[in-house]
């Protein structure tokens, strides 16, 4: 009998084994395959123009990598611009859209008042309006309003998220009622309770709001390139595709890439920093109770 149940347990023993090795070669091909794009993006950026037109089939590394197109993407194209532009965007709008999804989120989780139902419903309902009418109607008023090439059209219509303040109101009503009423008690005020209990409880992902909200302006792309049309206002996303249709990222490839890079390295450096919270802020706001 002991001699079965030996060859039971190393036969589950080997089977674990093969599984996890199948796993871990899976899982080692999707990683390859996932960071072969990045790869190839450095890799170009660090060629020489004539070594990259002279492949007529691509080399996988390259004996003699140059900066020179890192220095060119600065100096012929205005690339410091568009990347300053988008840091004062992205930092204005993630700031002021904070500022409403917590105050909206709390009065939908923790204030009583008439109709807050379905005033909530309404707001979830918006989510079913489709981008390009958004978009249209944010153009048109924009436009009246003379906002057109400037920082406040391009912040203005993204200062609000009804999906981030439906996570943070299913996060702010995960919290026990009886703290919110003992502060009552204690003669606290709403936003002292809002901002010394309830944020401090729901960091993870007041913190994962903030990183896609960084992650959504720094791409934001269609916006930007429809309300403006000036380049002192252009960001790293359109001011790329302006870089590509004048002709020197058409035809420099390697300087075309290493802009790209300059401009993908703050998301890249921004997700590995702080990919744990932003996953743990994701599973906390699917968790009840």
């Amino acid at each position: 009998m002991s001699d079965h149940n030996d060859n039971r347990q190393k036969a589950y023993a080997a089977s674990e084994k093969i599984r996890k090795t199948v796993t871990y070669i899976f899982l080692a091909f999707w990683a390859v395959m996932v960071l072969f794009p990045f790869y190839w993006m450095i890799l170009t950026s660090v060629k020489t123009y004539s070594a990259y037109s002279s492949e007529y089939v691509p080399n996988f590394f390259t004996a003699s990598p140059t900066m020179q197109n890192y220095l060119d993407a600065f100096s012929k194209v205005p690339l410091a611009r568009y990347f300053t532009n988008t840091v004062i965007f992205t930092v204005a709008t993630t700031a002021l859209m904070l500022l409403v999804i917590i105050l909206a989120a709390f009065a939908f989780a923790r204030l009583t008042f008439k109709g807050r139902n379905t005033l909530f419903g309404m707001f979830l309902a918006l989510m079913m309006i489709p981008t390009e009418l958004v978009i249209i109607t944010n153009f048109v008023t924009i436009t009246e309003l003379g906002l057109r090439n400037t920082f406040l059209g391009l912040i203005l219509p993204s200062v609000t998220s009804v999906f981030y303040i439906y996570l943070l109101k299913e996060n702010f009503e995960q919290v026990p009622d009886e703290l919110y009423y003992a502060a009552k008690v204690d003669g606290t005020s709403d936003l002292k309770y809002l901002f010394k209990v309830l944020l401090p409880i729901t960091r993870p992902t007041v913190v994962t709001v903030t990183i896609l909200k960084v992650i959504e302006c720094w791409n934001s792309y269609v916006w930007p390139r429809l309300i403006t049309d000036n380049e002192a206002y252009f960001l790293v996303s359109n001011g790329i595709q302006t870089i590509r249709e004048s002709g020197f990222g058409r035809e420099n490839i390697p300087a075309m890439m290493a802009a790209v890079v300059v401009i993908s390295v703050p998301l890249i450096i921004l997700f590995l920093v702080f990919h744990k919270k932003i996953m743990e802020g994701v599973s906390r706001g699917g968790t009840k109770g």
